[in-house]
């Protein structure tokens, strides 16, 4: 884990530290997430996020002149490492995150002053892109906002919305011109979530209510809210998808390294044949392969976090690895759940014992942030095979 990392500053480490304190401290016993989570129910808690923005830690890498620490992608990663690792319901951070990378790179002085310093005080936002017919094919958006006097009118259904039934606004990817090239015409508008002919449909999943459809009735958004440049979506999405799959990634350590001690701890404790199960070689030998695939992922996510931050390879090169990264990790955090359940035995799917809660957890970040099938299209297509 971060904390036995030689890759990082003393200052890091410790930051890393008093995130996994605060989340020992808030959020660490059964009966504390019961009450944060509503019995499981939900995945974020508006009461604990709002602590962990008081600490400063959501603007950790944030610019200081939008109230953030001014740290960069390894805060970032850090941070989401040890969140998850803690199970902490704060799930509206990573699309927070998210939008702030989008408005780092794209928006207007003045909405970076209003969004990011909302995000660096506890502010969730959240951002909108799939479509019923716009998962994987992303650049086949149809939701429409026409121009019209002083701004635009939007028409239209999201879908996979994250965290949009608790943030402030949405940003929100439309069609805003459709030519020869779908790439083309896109363009990103934010919208508060109370807009008038905005409806918001919360989608209950295996992870509970976390996504939302979004339904648009001729919701008017005036030109100061268009985020970047119009026509310009495709491209200010684009790049931000190396920092999102990192995110990703870092939830990722953070899941199955928490499922790993949680197993471990069970295979210690519980005894059949006179023995801790966990004695046995067949259950030795299959967590010393977790182990092996665990330290591997965590070396790759690293690596190419440092190598983001430093700029260190060509932008292919870090689409490769960033996507990578992403696949390596979740399909990885999904391995050990399953392995956990199984291990576990009948207790591995009884809700007391948590390990089917990492189960439901880890499965959909193999789905969100770009499926792990397009990530391997986008990684033989960094090879030159398409």
């Amino acid at each position: 884990m971060a904390a036995t990392s030689t890759r990082f500053t003393e200052e890091q480490l410790e930051f890393a530290a008093a995130v996994r304190e605060f989340c020992r401290r808030e959020c660490g016993t059964r009966e504390q997430l019961d009450a944060l989570t509503h019995g499981g129910t939900e995945q974020h808690s508006p009461e604990l996020y709002a602590k962990l923005a008081a600490t400063g830690y959501i603007g950790v890498s944030l610019p200081e002149e939008y109230d953030g620490s001014g740290g960069g992608i390894i805060e970032q990663v850090l941070l989401f490492e040890e969140l998850w690792y803690g199970l902490a319901p704060v799930h509206g951070a990573g699309t927070s995150h998210t939008v702030a990378g989008i408005y780092k790179r794209f928006a207007s002085e003045e909405q970076k002053k209003a969004t990011l310093s909302a995000i660096a005080s506890g502010t969730v936002m959240s951002i909108s892109v799939s479509e019923p017919q716009a998962g994987s094919d992303a650049a086949n958006i149809s939701c429409k906002a026409t121009r019209v006097p002083g701004g635009y009118r939007i028409n239209g259904q999201k879908t996979w919305c994250s965290d949009a039934q608790f943030a402030a606004n949405i940003t929100v990817v439309t069609r805003t011109d459709r030519g020869d090239n779908p790439h083309q015409g896109l363009t990103m508008l934010d919208v508060p979530a109370g807009a008038e002919g905005l409806a918001i449909h919360p989608i209950d999943t295996m992870g509970g209510r976390e996504v939302n459809n979004l339904f648009f009735t001729d919701v008017f958004v005036p030109d100061a809210q268009v985020v970047g440049e119009v026509g310009e979506g495709w491209r200010q999405l684009m790049a931000g998808l190396n920092g999102e799959r990192v995110v990703c990634a870092a939830q990722g350590l953070g899941m199955m390294q928490r499922t790993f001690d949680d197993l471990l701890a069970y295979l210690k404790e519980r005894k059949q044949f006179g023995q801790p199960i966990g004695s046995f070689q067949a259950v030795r030998h299959r967590v010393a392969d977790l182990a092996l695939e665990i330290e591997s992922a965590r070396a790759l996510t690293y690596d190419t976090a440092l190598r983001l931050e430093r700029s260190l390879g060509t932008p292919q090169e870090l689409i490769r690895l960033t996507s990578m990264a992403k696949v390596k990790v979740t399909e990885t955090a999904k391995r050990v759940a399953l392995e956990g359940v199984q291990l576990m035995g009948g207790y591995g799917y009884a809700v007391e014992y948590g390990m089917e809660a990492h189960l439901r957890r880890a499965i959909p970040a193999t789905i969100y942030a770009g499926t792990n099938e397009i990530q391997r299209e986008i990684i033989a297509g960094s090879y030159g095979l398409r």
